[in-house]
């Protein structure tokens, strides 16, 4: 096939599967699975995003051939004739493209083929923060309402963290994720470290992945002499170092190249270090790590985040790095464990994320409408299914069902692996002593008491991370009486799920009472040129008195003023190795009897602020999950005696 033809069919499979990137499922499901127990979900909404009137047309620049400077078989002969697979739904969206992996896998490879040499990585790889980057439901509404807000001003920023692969694809950010490509798909995978050869220091995710099939080098943080040494046995160990060998064998990259970064916390900052056009620091991790003790006694970040214990640099595990046939190959040495301890969690669909070789028999878009929370595939369900219950593709056999249903077992206690891991992290940087008493607890008198909220942590502050997506890490205390009632609470949350601070409706609407004591380490950005004075704001936009929302450059010397006029961020975060002291007064009315209380904390932690969700319209089934996935943190218990 010709250049020009490769183009127009790469045209023409973008324009067929149109729809805006956060339309990662209908506007009503994303990433969910449908609320009946065999209906398939309404998509009779419509679709503000294929809107003509929203401006995201694709442009001419947005269609062109995103292989123009890269060599590939002619990927199609008859364009239009491939017929539906047994394993997907009907409809052309959820047909997989079987030349797909011509002009992406011999281009870009994706974990999938990592995975025969690199299976223990791969496992760690498939649940963590990087594998989940791009399809991230909220990530992908955020990124949708922040295109929408600046009228396009912010461009690719977003997705060049996000979806390394398919920025370097140039795929049009109206295109799905559930039709591209599975590398891309897979967020930060293997190729993003491991086929770069540049150090880009801070540059908000610039980096360039060097285009080759799986036999092309790789970057690693050795000198390659283990590797070297099993090409050289290549014959002998059945390896294909070249896509032209026509023996069987399990293919290998030919050679490695020593990549300086990989080995230091270089490699971390391109991509949490990052700054928008008016000035606002979105990632200030690595300058924390910078400032902080860690760094200055050369502890990286690898040694936290990829050791052996999840946030503590005590060392790493040892074992085989690569399997061949089948069987460990090597001498056993340092692992760097590549499911990236971190505090995130998903709440995608458990049928889509985390992968899993095992998904790929159902198409994406398929997942979305299996439900899991109903029990499909369970045998208590299939065993009381009243006749005649209608399925939505490929979910309309038993059996199919039931293969869904054990890959979503798997994917689950996938999931409550890297919960747990989650939970690990945090807590090996953080410490709570107390309760403090300041004053006799006497009935019927007010009692003030504390605690000592400490960052254990070297490497940075506590929370740190996306400052723009603004996690929340707060202290919930809860005081019970001696007849085993709650009879005051701090931390608590509203019925909309919010924190009962200024951001709460509940509040604002006289409701529920404001939580005055309320410990939360938020940080927030706040601006003084809309109305009044500083007033919280939850997206970090350059409001313009014209009512045109653009991210336009600054006027000021940002860099020397380290903030952009009229906006600047309240930090609440605890330093490496500092604490902090939270009060709270329990009033006389909670303390009306004599006897034993027992007063109960926690700390608690959410990725995403609930008002925060809806601003940027996430759906019921995202804010279930945000708040489903919650972490609980040094949970404790002190019993004390009113007299």
């Amino acid at each position: 096939m010709s250049q020009e033809m490769m183009s127009r069919y790469l045209i023409l499979l973008v324009l067929g599967t149109v729809i805006a990137v956060a339309d990662f499922a209908p506007a009503q499901d994303l990433l969910l699975a449908p609320n009946n127990r065999g209906a398939a979900p309404d998509n009779s909404l419509p679709d503000s995003l294929l809107d003509p009137g929203t401006g995201d047309l694709l442009t001419e620049s947005e269609t062109a051939d995103p292989l123009d400077d890269i060599g590939v078989a002619d990927p199609l002969d008859n364009f239009g004739s491939t017929p539906q697979s047994p394993g997907s739904s009907s409809g052309a969206a959820s047909i997989p493209d079987p030349h797909e992996a011509l002009w992406t896998e011999n281009c870009y490879p994706s974990a999938e083929s990592c995975r025969k040499c690199h299976p223990n990585q791969y496992e760690e790889w498939r649940a963590s923060g990087h594998a989940y980057a791009a399809v991230s439901p909220m990530f992908n509404r955020f990124e949708q309402a922040m295109t929408e807000y600046t009228k396009g001003t912010v461009g690719s920023f977003c997705v060049r963290c996000h979806s390394p692969v398919g920025t370097q694809l140039k795929i049009p950010r109206a295109a799905s994720l559930l039709e591209a490509p599975p590398v891309v798909r897979e967020g930060v995978t293997c190729i993003s470290c491991h086929r770069v050869r540049e150090h880009y220091w801070r540059s908000n995710g610039d980096r360039r992945i060097e285009p080759g099939d799986i036999h092309q080098p790789i970057a690693s943080g050795s000198d390659g002499t283990s590797l070297a040494m099993t090409i050289a046995q290549a014959d002998q160990l059945k390896l294909k170092t070249s896509p032209h060998q026509t023996s069987p064998g399990q293919s290998i990259h030919k050679s490695s190249y020593f990549f300086e970064p990989l080995t230091n916390s270089d490699v971390c900052v391109s991509c949490h270090q990052v700054a928008v056009h008016p000035g606002i620091w979105l990632e200030v991790v690595h300058a924390q790590y910078r400032s902080g003790p860690a760094a200055d006694k050369g502890i990286t970040c690898q040694q936290c985040h990829m050791g052996a214990v999840p946030g503590k640099p005590t060392g790493y595990e040892h074992g085989h790095i690569a399997e061949i046939n089948g069987r460990p190959y090597g001498e056993p040495r340092k692992h760097s464990n590549h499911g990236f301890w971190g505090p995130g969690y998903s709440i995608a669909h458990p049928g889509i994320f985390p992968h899993n070789p095992d998904a790929n028999r159902y198409a994406p878009r398929d997942w979305l409408e299996f439900d899991y929370r109903a029990g499909w595939g369970t045998d208590e369900f299939e065993s009381t299914l009243p006749a005649g219950t209608h399925f939505p593709p490929p979910w309309d056999t038993v059996d199919d069902r039931r293969d869904g249903r054990r890959v979503i077992d798997a994917n689950l206690a996938k999931l409550a692996e890297k919960r747990g891991s989650a939970i690990m992290t945090l807590e090996a940087g953080l410490n709570i002593e107390g309760p403090v008493f300041y004053g006799q607890p006497r009935a019927g008198r007010r009692l003030t008491v504390g605690y000592r909220v400490e960052n254990t942590s070297e490497g940075h502050n506590l929370p740190t991370g996306s400052l723009g997506a603004q996690p929340q890490l707060w202290l919930n205390v809860v005081l019970i009486d001696p007849d085993g009632r709650r009879v005051w609470e701090s931390g608590y949350l509203d019925r909309n799920a919010d924190l009962a601070d200024m951001h709460s409706v509940e509040v604002a609407k006289g409701r529920i009472k404001r939580d005055k004591d309320l410990f939360n380490l938020q940080t927030k950005f706040l601006i003084n040129n809309v109305r009044g004075t500083d007033r919280e704001a939850a997206l970090p936009l350059n409001f313009s008195l014209d009512q045109l929302v653009f991210l336009r450059p600054g006027a000021v010397p940002i860099s020397v003023l380290n903030h952009p006029p009229l906006i600047r961020m309240e930090a609440h975060s605890i330093a490496p190795l500092d604490h902090r002291t939270p009060k709270y007064h329990i009033p006389a009315s909670a303390l009306t009897k004599k006897g034993a209380y027992r007063l109960s904390v926690r700390m608690r932690s959410r990725t995403e602020p609930i008002y925060f969700m809806r601003q940027i319209h996430s759906t019921p089934e995202m804010i279930r999950r945000m708040n489903e996935n919650m972490l609980d943190l040094r949970t404790s218990s002190h019993t004390f005696l009113v007299k």
